[in-house]
């Protein structure tokens, strides 16, 4: 059985590299109502959702056990609601190194969506304490590159 170990990229030129990634949270219409008029006791879901994104790209090898640990460039992370029920993320993450930066665009929108749940679980539960509408429907690398920018 071959041993796990992280990829020896020693050998890689340093590129510059880029993703995005986007998730998709179904929520009740009424929990996006509350967002939208800025009634979430907790504060500003989006809001908290964005920085809790940034900060988890930034910390990706802490959470994926044989990610390498990157000097990223830039981190994006837009929240919006994209429709009645819907919250969607987009992050773009850039780095120049020898390896890509599509985990660390998916932690960044998988948190992202983590913290709006977090922030609205208290209008999502059912009277058992059970989730029956909060799903997340997707996450995904939208598109990678590696190049000159």
């Amino acid at each position: 059985m071959k041993k796990t170990s992280m990829v020896d990229v020693t050998p890689k030129p340093v590129v510059f590299r880029e993703a995005s990634a986007e998730g998709l949270l179904r929520l009740r219409p009424s929990t996006v109502r509350r967002i939208r008029r800025g009634e979430v006791e907790k504060g500003d879901p989006l809001e908290v959702a964005r920085l809790a994104g940034i900060l988890a790209a930034k910390n990706t090898s802490q959470f994926v056990a044989l990610c390498h640990p990157l000097p990223l460039t830039h981190v994006d992370v837009a929240v919006d609601i994209a429709d009645g029920r819907t919250v969607r993320v987009v992050s773009t993450v850039r780095a120049e190194a020898k390896t890509g930066v599509e985990m660390e665009a998916l932690v960044a929108a998988a948190t992202a969506l983590l913290n709006v749940w977090d922030m609205v679980k208290k209008y999502e539960k059912d009277r058992g304490g059970q989730y029956p509408t909060a799903e997340i429907l997707s996450l995904r690398v939208k598109k990678k590159f590696k190049g000159e920018p």
